[in-house]
C-alpha cells in the first residue's frame, strides 16, 4: 500500500509537519514578536465583548417574547371610580367564562399608583379626590397566540359588560423595543465582522514584513532545496503561537468586562435585563472566539505567504 511521505512516520510525525515543528531551522524564527500579539489579543476582546452583547440581546428578546405570548392588557378606561371598579369586576367575571383564557388578574390599585408614579407623581391614584383617574388593569392570558381577530372576539365579548374597555396585546407595547434590540443585534454582527477582517489584514501585513525581514535567507533555503510548503509551515507556526497567547490574552480580558458590566446591569433591578443573562452555551460559544482567531491567523497566514512566495521567487 502506498504511503504518503508526511504520514510515513505516523501521525505524530504528520502533525509536527502540519504545524512546521521541525523545520524551523529552515528559516530564522519568523515569530510576529512585538505589537502583533497584542493586537490580536485587543480584536479578540473586542469581538467576544461585541458577541457577548449580541447574545445578551438575543436572550432578551427570547424571554421578553416567551413572556408576552398569549398576553392581553384590558383596560378600564372610565373616570368615575365606582363605574370603573364595577366595570372591572364585571370583566374578570366576563373573561373568566370564556374558553380560550387561561388566566386573568385584576391588578391592584396600589399597584398600578406604584408604576406610575415616578412620571405622573403620587396625586394619581383612584380616590374620589384624585388629580388624575388612573384605568383599571386586567392581566389576561389565553391558551394561543394573540391575533386581531382575537382581541376584536374579546372586545366584543367585554362590549356590553365594560363599554369603556380597551384591549390591546402587551407584545405591541414593546415592538419598538424589540425593533431597537433587532437593530444592535446586527450591529454586533457588522461589528465582529470588521474586527475579523481587521485581524485578517493585521496578520497579513505581519507576515508580509516578516517575509520581507527574511527574504535573503529564504532565497539560500530555496537553493538548498527547501520548498515553499516548508518555508510556509514555519511561518504558520508562528502566527499560531502568537495568536493562540494574544487570543488568551483577550478572552481574559473580555471576561472581566463582561462581568464588570453584568454586575453593573444586574444592580438595575430590571426584568428585562435580567432575562439578557448569558447561558452555559452562551460561554461556550464565546471561549471559541480565540479559537476561531488562531484558526483565522493560521490560514491567514499561510495563504499569503504561499502567494507572496510565488513572486518572490
Amino acid at each position: 500500500m502506498k504511503s504518503y511521505p508526511a504520514f510515513a512516520r505516523g501521525p505524530v510525525h504528520a502533525w509536527r509537519r502540519f504545524f512546521g515543528i521541525g523545520e524551523t531551522e529552515l528559516v530564522p524564527q519568523a515569530r510576529l514578536s512585538g505589537p502583533m500579539p497584542w493586537v490580536i489579543a485587543i480584536m479578540v476582546a473586542l469581538t467576544v465583548i461585541a458577541s457577548a452583547a449580541g447574545l445578551a440581546l438575543r436572550n432578551t428578546a427570547q424571554a421578553a417574547a416567551a413572556e408576552l405570548e398569549g398576553g392581553i392588557t384590558v383596560q378600564i378606561v372610565e373616570a368615575a371610580p365606582e363605574a370603573r371598579k364595577a366595570q372591572a369586576q364585571a370583566s374578570v367575571k366576563r373573561l373568566q367564562e370564556t374558553r380560550s383564557v387561561v388566566s386573568v388578574r385584576l391588578v391592584p390599585e396600589q399597584e398600578v399608583n406604584s408604576l406610575i408614579e415616578p412620571w405622573l407623581g403620587s396625586g394619581t391614584d383612584s380616590t374620589p379626590d384624585a388629580e388624575i383617574p388612573v384605568p383599571a388593569l386586567i392581566d389576561v392570558r389565553i391558551d394561543r397566540e394573540v391575533t386581531p381577530a382575537r382581541l376584536a372576539e374579546i372586545q366584543d365579548a367585554l362590549g356590553k359588560v365594560a363599554p369603556s374597555a380597551r384591549i390591546d396585546a402587551q407584545s405591541t407595547w414593546l415592538e419598538p423595543v424589540f425593533d431597537a434590540i433587532e437593530s444592535l443585534q446586527w450591529l454586533a454582527i457588522a461589528l465582529i465582522v470588521l474586527l475579523t477582517i481587521a485581524l485578517g489584514a493585521a496578520v497579513l501585513l505581519a507576515a508580509r514584513t516578516a517575509l520581507g525581514t527574511n527574504r535573503d535567507t529564504i532565497e539560500i533555503v530555496h537553493l538548498l532545496g527547501g520548498t515553499d510548503r516548508q518555508i510556509a509551515r514555519v511561518f504558520q507556526r508562528s502566527i499560531g503561537v502568537d495568536a493562540a497567547g494574544g487570543g488568551a490574552v483577550g478572552l481574559v480580558l473580555a471576561i472581566v468586562v463582561i462581568m464588570f458590566l453584568g454586575r453593573r446591569f444586574a444592580s438595575l433591578g430590571a426584568g428585562m435585563v435580567d432575562q439578557g443573562a448569558l447561558g452555559w452555551f452562551d460561554w461556550l460559544l464565546l471561549a471559541l472566539v480565540p479559537v476561531a482567531a488562531v484558526v483565522l491567523a493560521m490560514v491567514t497566514a499561510r495563504i499569503t505567504v504561499m502567494h507572496t512566495l510565488r513572486k518572490m521567487l
